[in-house]
């Protein structure tokens, strides 16, 4: 069956489709780890027409894109939004088995009423109806339509947190019920470190490190004040013997902050793209996670003890699945895999760590489903990761692996699409 006019899409079972239409599709969400804008949503401003929406941050689509022999002109250039918009568009029927295809759909569909298939012939309708709609809707009226509750933003320690203050007045006040937080990323603090070891002598560096542990504690006292709940860095190779990683990991234990390592991550592989356009434009890649940060994880995990802050490690690297499981297992409830990241929040990715998952550790510790997005059009996913969550379910329960039992596999599908991300961020 087409899924565009499918409400039961990837719901291949009864009980999957009960399930999610009983119980997931109308749960809030909560979007912990997202790249949105603190300033538009403190502005308010206004969506622009649907290619700013879909092309302008979006390097999903731009890898895409490139490896489809589009000229870059028509991806970061300066070509005319609708030129780009038409050649994404020639793009889309080409992306079967990749999820760009389904979510470009679901969105469409979602807030825009868009059944029809985006390809060259349908590509100018859409494009109009969709930007009749958009011209009314600021970025507030897609979130609130969204069912959104929390975002938790990714910010600089530098950042003055000056829009973050304006949002949390607004929702004390109660004139905006979205609680948007900041969360601590502490990549340039990092990258600082590494840039002060490289180039001072031994004593000046000791110095300067602690100047700058000290700096980053003060910037966390800052974030702590907005609420914030959680820090994070992404990297390949950092290793928690850093001092400015170890003293995030006290940060967020004194704190009650929540850890985020994102890991077997090679930034800017692309050298010529990184060069000519810049970071975070689509070049970077899959890495190996080396048994030497494999052990230093666990030098830090037991050093830290009972100490250990609540911590969430995300490997780019499907194949650390089970690694990151057992390693989760043998610390108790205080360590977590992260959701399918980047490159595997696709159908079979999710599939494959939602059984390795289930196989290894609780399943309703699992916590959640994040887009990891710069756009707002992006929470269909979390409606996309809740189809194939109570699909696998689903899947068990008729094949005779789990009893039947409404009741019980509502608490399971409520704790994984929401509240187990909620208890262990303290939301």
């Amino acid at each position: 069956m087409d899924f565009l006019n499918n409400e039961n899409f990837l719901l291949t079972t009864k009980t999957a489709q009960e399930l999610y239409h009983d119980c997931a599709a109308g749960l809030p969400i909560i979007d912990w780890h997202c790249h949105l804008s603190a300033r538009d949503i403190a502005l308010n401003v206004p969506c622009g027409n649907l290619s700013q929406m879909w092309l302008a941050h979006d390097h999903y689509k731009w890898r895409a894109m490139r490896t489809l022999g589009v000229d870059e002109f028509y991806i970061t250039g300066f070509a005319d939004d609708w030129d780009k918009f038409e050649k994404w568009a020639a793009c889309v029927p080409k992306l079967i088995g990749n999820p760009l295809y389904q979510w470009t759909h679901l969105e469409l569909r979602r807030f825009f009423g868009i059944h029809e298939s985006l390809s060259p012939e349908t590509a100018a309708s859409i494009y109009a109806r969709a930007n009749e709609q958009l011209a009314h809707l600021n970025v507030r009226d897609l979130m609130t339509q969204s069912n959104v509750k929390l975002v938790c933003t990714t910010d600089d320690p530098a950042h003055t947190l000056k829009w973050h203050k304006k949002l949390l007045h607004e929702f004390r006040l109660g004139t905006f019920g979205i609680r948007v937080l900041p969360a601590f990323r502490a990549d340039n603090l990092i990258a600082t470190y590494h840039t002060l070891k490289r180039e001072l002598d031994e004593d000046e560096f000791e110095s300067a490190a602690n100047d700058l542990v000290e700096s980053m504690r003060k910037r966390a006292n800052a974030f702590d004040e907005m609420g914030c709940r959680a820090a994070d860095f992404s990297s390949k190779s950092v290793y928690p013997s850093n001092k400015i990683v170890a003293a995030l990991g006290d940060i967020c234990r004194e704190k009650d902050w929540v850890l985020e390592m994102h890991l077997s991550v090679l930034r800017n592989a692309n050298s010529v793209l990184h060069h000519k356009i810049g970071r975070d434009v689509g070049g970077d890649i899959i890495a190996q996670m080396p048994d030497t940060l494999l052990n230093s994880l666990l030098t830090y995990f037991r050093n830290m003890g009972s100490n250990l802050p609540k911590t969430l490690i995300f490997s780019l690297n499907p194949t650390d699945n089970a690694a990151l499981c057992a390693l989760c297992g043998a610390f108790g409830d205080r360590l977590r895999q992260g959701s399918a990241w980047w490159f595997n929040d696709s159908y079979q990715g999710m599939r494959d760590q939602l059984t390795t998952y289930a196989s290894m550790l609780p399943l309703t510790t699992f916590p959640g489903f994040v887009t990891d997005s710069r756009s707002f059009l992006s929470y269909p996913r979390h409606e996309y990761f809740r189809r194939i969550f109570c699909a696998f379910i689903g899947d068990m329960v008729e094949q005779g692996q789990y009893p039947n039992d409404k009741k019980a596999l509502e608490e399971i599908v409520r704790a994984v699409c929401y509240e187990s991300g909620v208890e262990f961020f303290g939301f």
